[in-house]
């Protein structure tokens, strides 16, 4: 490297905070604030045993961590319920929601409550800082733990951390990252815009819309995946490895297998922040049904201050609550008749059911309400015409057959590489250990290909992140 050790640090810090005020230089404070906060509070926890004063000083970290959460993004939403139900009109605040601010929150808090159970806390401020801050995840996640990520921030100041095949496995990463999102994501968002449209989903039918609903649940993982990629593919090329967030989600055989593989980082943090201290599966069946609906209810509210992603955390929890009773019941029944279900028929049933329960559930995380939502779902079932699949149906959803060529064709690729990584197989590894000049084709063709194939350009309104807006 060419900066010298001792300097990587800071020039990382100062990086990852411009970083963040090219989007508002003035909501700067309030990433700082957090990081001030819960800094502050993991020396005062680290070097205090009475346990009175360690856990005021959790709670009251807590409470100022959240309490600026709720201010920017539920407030609104806690006005406007309370206004509903009593009939009187109470304020609102007109706040621009900062970007990432649950992100960087559940991480700062995670690293507090880690201190609280024995961890030692960093007592370097740029260290810690960076540690909240690290631009590549800072705005969408993952939402990093300590015992990753600071642990590798220790080592930066004294070893280099980077190396060639480091730097070109993560850039092999990033250039999936950004064919996840504009050869994928983008390209169904007009789709999916079109169809969703407040004014105008009324007029198609139900395959249409199921279709539709099917597109938004290959955009939002391409969209969110392509993200975590550009991250984890950014840091790697430093030498910093930052956690996964997706492992194949829609190659899932259930709720809780789905869960297991999507969005890794909250679901994790959710579980060792939340579940867990309820009780997890430790105090009776009831009571770890009760969890599993709170957190579930809770990743909902995570998600938007809207009663339609509630209800969206909602039906995942039921479903997982019902798979969780019902499983032992189903297995039990296959051992009994001796019936085969590790086959690649049995598999893949179940993987095509997972995905459409879960593509018919995010029908409630696009719509603009629940009772879009609820609406759409009763178009689906009762004026679905399939055969129109085979007509020009598809086109007047706002794909031309060219964009639909293109889509068809991408999407064979993204799920070769699942099934890839499903089975284990290392692609990184492959393309790094063939010759120079296949590696060089390579890169250049995916360039290539993502220059021309790409959604983007002055003609077309680029949409961002939609994990930008949690």
């Amino acid at each position: 490297m060419i900066v010298p050790k001792k300097a990587r640090i800071y020039l990382l810090l100062a990086s990852s905070i411009f970083f963040y005020m090219c989007w508002n230089a003035m909501y700067v404070l309030l990433l700082l604030a957090s990081i001030s906060v819960t800094y502050a509070a993991g020396l005062i926890l680290g070097s205090r045993t009475d346990s009175t004063q360690r856990k005021i000083t959790l709670i009251v970290s807590l409470v100022i961590n959240f309490g600026i959460l709720f201010v920017f993004k539920y407030f609104n939403f806690f006005t406007g319920t309370v206004s509903r139900i009593t009939g009187q009109s109470l304020i609102t605040l007109d706040l621009l929601l900062p970007v990432g601010i649950s992100f960087y929150t559940f991480q700062a808090v995670g690293y507090m409550i880690d201190v609280y159970r024995g961890k030692a806390p960093e007592k370097n401020p740029a260290r810690y800082a960076l540690f909240v801050s690290f631009f590549p995840q800072l705005v969408a996640g993952p939402i990093e733990r300590s015992g990753n990520l600071l642990k590798q921030l220790t080592r930066l100041d004294k070893e280099d951390l980077h190396n060639e095949e480091d730097f070109l496995k993560g850039f092999f990463t990033v250039l999936y990252g950004y064919f996840l999102k504009m050869m994928l994501a983008d390209r169904l968002a007009g789709a999916v815009d079109t169809v969703f449209d407040v004014t105008e989903y009324s007029s198609y039918n139900g395959f249409q819309l199921l279709v539709a609903a099917v597109f938004f649940s290959i955009q939002i993982y391409c969209d969110f995946a392509g993200y975590t990629y550009i991250a984890i593919g950014s840091a790697r090329m430093m030498g910093i490895r930052i956690c996964d967030n997706f492992n194949t989600p829609y190659l899932s055989c259930g709720i809780k297998d789905f869960w297991d593989r999507w969005h890794m980082s909250l679901t994790g943090w959710f579980r060792d922040y939340l579940y867990f201290p309820l009780g997890g599966s430790k105090k009776g069946r009831i009571r770890k049904y009760i969890n599993i609906m709170i957190v579930f209810l809770a990743s909902g509210l995570w998600h938007g201050a809207a009663w339609h992603f509630v209800i969206w955390g909602m039906l995942h929890g039921i479903l997982r609550v019902i798979e969780e009773i019902a499983s032992p019941v189903f297995w039990g029944t296959c051992s009994r008749l001796s019936l085969k279900t590790d086959t690649f028929a049995v598999k893949s049933l179940r993987i095509a059911v997972n995905f459409l329960v879960v593509s018919l559930l995010w029908i409630f995380f696009r719509a603009q309400t629940a009772g879009q939502a609820i609406h759409i779902i009763r178009l689906i079932f009762t004026t679905s015409r399939p055969w129109q699949f085979f007509d020009d149906s598809l086109i007047t959803m706002g794909l031309d057959s060219k964009e639909l060529n293109v889509l068809f064709i991408c999407l064979i690729i993204m799920t070769f590489v699942d099934i890839c990584r499903k089975r284990g197989k290392d692609l990184l590894s492959s393309l790094y250990r063939q010759n120079t000049w296949f590696v060089f084709l390579f890169i250049f063709a995916a360039i290539i290909s993502i220059v021309i194939f790409g959604i983007y350009g002055a003609a077309y309104d680029a949409s961002q992140f939609i994990y930008f807006q949690f």
